[in-house]
């Protein structure tokens, strides 16, 4: 198959007019050339932080604290989460999954509750869906050995230190929340050595210090960390010193759409569009392990296409800000997720 139009290329989303050329499910061309056709064509979004679980309990909880809201065991989404179905749990997590694909994302990062029946239930919501899942067990090690790895909350008087040495034994992701509510648990977040953090809004110098030695990839949530009253990360220092990508959090507080993600973050963050871009493509998929994240040959062929004629993006002077802060779900035309 092919597609054509303005294609954002490479790494740096360079903008040429041309094809993509696609064969079992891999990028074999990408070709500039004249075309007629007003399309965008962009790397599928990787969503690299989400709680899928929360979508039986949408704007729950309004007016609560963080902790109130989901701190384990007894925040409202665990007990929402306890009191729900499996089979409730399953439909709503596939309702925001069959969302998520539809509007460009290719691929997720699940921190996902409730042991190995939590880890069963997104795998049973994904069940027809193309969009790929990176799920990270938690609360028990045996979530863990039936994911795709291990996703703690906050570490804090050595916490998580046996789930860590069992994740790297198995060769599998571990990745931690640190400094959401405070910058207490990032020095033992890095102690840990996870793979990413989650967060890390609340930062002191001695965090950048090992930040420049031990580049360990960030994400990060704006617009969970404004509901939440977290406050806003760093962008500018982390980018200067690790990857950085965007996750939605929580789809009891946002919508899990990436499109909503990077126009708040480019307007949050002193960053640019093109580095906003990639924190929502690429550097997820380079934290998750993925062949994907960018419109170059050799790579998965996750992709997504626009209508750069739509009313909403039509006389874009600059396509990558057009696409980073104006683009929606109304301007997908493609999602291309393997062949």
């Amino acid at each position: 198959m092919q597609l054509e139009g303005t294609i954002l290329r490479g790494r740096d989303f360079e903008p040429i007019e041309g094809r993509v050329v696609v064969e079992d499910g891999e990028i074999v061309a990408v070709e500039e050339a004249g075309v007629h056709s007003d399309r965008i064509i962009l790397p599928a979004f990787v969503n690299a932080h989400t709680h899928i679980g929360d979508s039986i309990a949408k704007e729950a909880g309004a007016g609560l604290s963080l902790d109130e809201l989901v701190a384990p065991p007894d925040g409202l989404k665990h007990r929402l989460l306890r009191a729900a179905s499996q089979d409730e749990l399953i439909a709503a997590m596939r309702r925001s999954l069959s969302f998520m694909e539809r509007a460009g994302t290719g691929a997720f990062i699940e921190f996902r509750e409730g042991g190995v029946s939590g880890v069963e239930a997104i795998e049973a919501a994904l069940d027809g869906l193309a969009i790929e899942d990176v799920v990270l067990g938690r609360e028990t090690l045996a979530a863990m050995e039936v994911a795709d790895g291990f996703g703690a909350s906050g570490a804090r008087d050595g916490e998580f230190g046996a789930e860590r040495t069992a994740t790297r034994e198995a060769g599998k992701l571990f990745g931690i929340h640190a400094g959401e509510r405070d910058s207490d648990d990032v020095n033992p977040a890095l102690d840990l050595d996870p793979d990413f953090l989650v967060h890390m809004v609340h930062l002191e110098a001695l965090h950048y210090e090992r930040l420049d030695d031990e580049e360990t990839p960030v994400v990060l949530c704006p617009r969970s960390n404004l509901v939440t009253d977290a406050g806003v990360a760093p962008a500018r220092e982390l980018l200067d010193r690790t990857t950085v990508a965007l996750g939605t959090d929580n789809v009891m507080l946002n919508s899990p759409s990436m499109f909503r993600e990077m126009a708040f973050a480019a307007k949050l963050y002193d960053v640019s569009a093109r580095e906003v871009l990639g924190m929502a493509t690429v550097a997820g998929a380079e934290i998750a392990g993925l062949n994907a994240g960018v419109v170059e040959t050799g790579r998965d062929a996750r992709l997504l296409a626009l209508d750069g004629d739509s009313d909403n993006l039509a006389g874009a002077e600059d396509v990558v800000r057009a696409v980073v802060r104006r683009a929606g779900v109304d301007d997908v035309t493609d999602v291309v997720l393997g062949d």
